[in-house]
């Protein structure tokens, strides 16, 4: 059934697909469609990592791995909906083509090979696929932007997001298939799992560690649960083929750490660090590195989200609360 024809309608009889279950938007994900009691197949490459999951009736856990094209049929087998979250992140990443680019590009290239029988699916994209590696300080992107200007050698975790995009669009066009992307800024959140620490979490553990100092760096972010909500109420909801912005605040490191501070009576860190001591830390620091401050470093964007928090039906978390559910979780 069509959108259009019921715009509450899921598809009861069969599984809802997440891809990357496990991860922190993909657990998030899960989560939110078992509580409204939608039947959910979880596809995970460690079936150990299952045991986040609540034991819940309507769940079910299958291996399958992006670059397994048989895995992918298998577990896209008797559903018509697809929320595809599996995706790797840039922090950390130490060969950035083996694990950033192909499982962004090949997976969804793998991922369409095996959705003739799905109607509706949803694409985690991400801020990185709109904002361009070349861009003027304070510009705003918005949905109809694109990272056309990155390469795998140069905006690696852009050109991934933007090329894994066009192929899932491409893969749409002609079809009687219903595809909206929803691109976050960074996600924050409380974690429902060890592993959710690394990523875009890493940011906050800074804060947890003790440290006093910070980098000169903005954040542009969004709490998980609105981003998973996204994704549930995306199935649904919303302008076919949309690109939606799912973006909350930016702050810089500081704000940030003084925000904590104000609203738990501790001291957390606001010191900024000068930009040559930031560029000896990064040398030292086993994920980060000297290219990757030039390229934030006292610069800043934000981004439009137009009527995506109200199209999407979002609760709209006020920063503080993310923040301090973050922390609090870690």
């Amino acid at each position: 059934m069509r959108q259009e024809d019921d715009p509450e309608a899921f598809a009861t009889n069969m599984p809802v697909l997440v891809t990357g279950a496990t991860g922190f938007i993909g657990a998030h994900v899960v989560k939110e469609l078992l509580s409204r009691g939608v039947t959910v197949r979880a596809m995970v490459r460690d079936l150990s990592l299952a045991e986040m999951f609540e034991h819940d009736s309507n769940l079910e856990i299958v291996k399958a791995d992006l670059f397994d094209v048989e895995s992918l049929r298998s577990a896209v087998d008797g559903c018509e909906e697809v929320i595809h979250c599996a995706a790797s992140l840039y922090v950390g990443a130490n060969d950035v083509k083996k694990e950033v680019i192909d499982p962004s590009i090949t997976g969804v290239r793998n991922l369409c090979k095996v959705m003739d029988n799905v109607t509706k699916i949803v694409h985690t994209s991400s801020v990185a696929a709109i904002r361009s590696t070349n861009f003027e300080n304070g510009k705003v992107f918005d949905c109809n932007d694109w990272c056309n200007d990155a390469s795998e050698n140069s905006n690696a975790y852009g050109y991934a997001k933007a090329e894994a995009e066009k192929i899932m669009r491409d893969w749409a066009d002609g079809r009687d298939v219903r595809l909206i992307t929803i691109h976050p800024s960074i996600v924050f959140g409380p974690i429902l799992h060890r592993r959710h620490l690394e990523g875009s979490m890493s940011y906050l553990k800074h804060f947890a560690s003790g440290s006093r100092f910070v980098l000169n760096i903005h954040i542009n972010f969004v709490d998980v649960r609105d981003v998973a909500i996204a994704h549930v109420e995306a199935l649904n909801k919303g302008k076919d083929r949309s690109r939606y912005i799912i973006h909350k605040k930016g702050m810089w490191m500081k704000e940030i750490g003084m925000m904590l501070s104000r609203s738990t009576n501790k001291k957390y860190a606001t010191l900024r660090l000068p930009s040559i001591f930031a560029y000896l830390f990064a040398a030292l620091h086993p994920k980060l590195s000297i290219k990757q401050l030039k390229g934030s470093l006292g610069t800043y964007v934000s981004y439009d989200v137009g009527d995506a928090f109200a199209d999407l039906s979002l609760p709209n978390y006020d920063p503080e609360t993310t923040l301090l559910d973050s922390i609090n979780s870690i």
